[in-house]
């Protein structure tokens, strides 16, 4: 077996938005970075790209909360900076959210939903269906009420993984095309047989699996989600802002496109469209925004995300020296991306998982094999 000559000090093990994200600010630190992907787009490819911590928020999920509220409130900032170092802009939009009940049960699982807001000083104002329908002409007439969640915006990830590469790589790091199989005794070993060291690794490989020991392993199961890219032949202009019913979301683009999405699947690693999963997305949108039905389909996707037994990611050091998660970010790797980033930095360089990240350290899964 090859073995590489002169060690990078992190390997990275994903080239989605998590590793990228992370590798570009490891760069920034003077870190000497190579980033391993196998290129074959992630979760990311599929995803609508929502930064929501409010508009999602679920009874339970606290920590997972103040991640995201954090990552949130940061994120204007670093699609500035990100636009600046990569010459790409990330296609971050700030009109807000709109969570929209279509009936009676939706209205009441919506007011739980603001009552739950309520409780953790959050910022989401009840409108009832005159003014929804005014903030949001497109909405349908039988509409029952609405929160307006104006802090939750969204992001093209596809525009934003090209913008982290060409950044990562201005930044003087190293993207490979290679695909890894397993967690090595002296690095990582590539698929071809070829062992790479480097002083830490980095595991940011979402719902893809790599060969790792079970005493060193994050359980992470992947869970599908089928979406569709819809476009209007007659120009944008449907909607402004992020369409959220109980069961689908609509997400528009800066290009004109919409985001339709997405089903959440227990199906394994099985990413082949059905026509259920576009039944039911096609039938809850209709019943919130008409208008949808008349959209042509320019792309049908399913991808896989990474979720871990807690639906907390794991962020940091590993219970091995020398290794590092960003992994198990379920339905939250986009807008978790920067603060991830921020966090696996701080453990590269030896300062250690800041005490706002300790809910989601990997070690808390030490002897829990999947």
């Amino acid at each position: 077996m090859a073995v590489q000559q002169g060690k990078p000090d992190v390997l990275v093990v994903g080239g989605g938005p998590i590793g990228l994200a992370s590798a570009w600010r490891a760069a920034q630190r003077g870190l000497r970075v190579v980033v391993l992907d196998a290129g074959e787009p992630g979760a990311w490819h599929v995803a609508a790209g929502m930064l929501a911590p409010i508009a999602e928020l679920k009874p339970g999920e606290e920590a997972l909360l103040e991640l995201g509220v954090r990552a949130a409130a940061g994120y204007p900032a670093f699609c500035a900076e990100l636009a600046g170092a990569a010459g790409i802009d990330p296609g971050l939009r700030s009109e807000g959210t709109l969570v929209v009940a279509r009936d009676r049960d939706d209205a009441e699982a919506l007011t739980r939903l603001a009552a739950l807001h309520a409780r953790h000083g959050l910022h989401a104002e009840r409108l009832l269906p005159t003014a929804a329908r005014r903030a949001e002409p497109a909405l349908a007439p039988t509409v029952r009420l609405a929160l307006d969640v104006p802090g939750d915006h969204s992001v093209d990830p596809r525009r934003m993984v090209s913008a982290l590469a060409a950044a990562f790589t201005r930044a003087g790091g190293t993207l490979r095309h290679a695909r890894v199989a397993s967690l090595h005794t002296d690095g990582l070993q590539l698929d071809t047989g070829e062992i790479v060291c480097a002083e830490q690794v980095l595991l940011a490989t979402g719902a893809a699996q790599i060969s790792v020991p079970d005493d060193a392993r994050v359980p992470v199961r992947p869970v599908k989600g089928q979406t569709l890219r819809l476009r209007d032949p007659r120009g944008a202009g449907l909607i402004d802002r992020t369409i959220r019913g109980i069961d689908a979301y609509l997400v528009p683009r800066a290009d004109g496109e919409y985001v339709l999405g997405a089903t959440m699947e227990e199906q394994g690693f099985d990413t082949a469209p059905t026509v259920g999963g576009v039944y039911e997305l096609v039938r809850d949108m209709s019943e919130v925004v008409p208008g949808v039905l008349e959209l042509e389909i320019s792309e049908l996707l399913a991808g896989l995300r990474p979720a871990t037994p807690d639906n907390l990611p794991a962020i940091g050091p590993g219970v091995r020296d020398g290794l590092v998660w960003a992994t198990g970010h379920f339905r939250n790797g986009i807008v978790l991306a920067p603060v991830t980033a921020e966090a696996v930095v701080a453990v590269l360089c030896g300062e250690g998982l800041p005490e706002w990240a300790a809910a989601a350290d990997p070690r808390r899964f030490a002897g829990v094999h999947a």
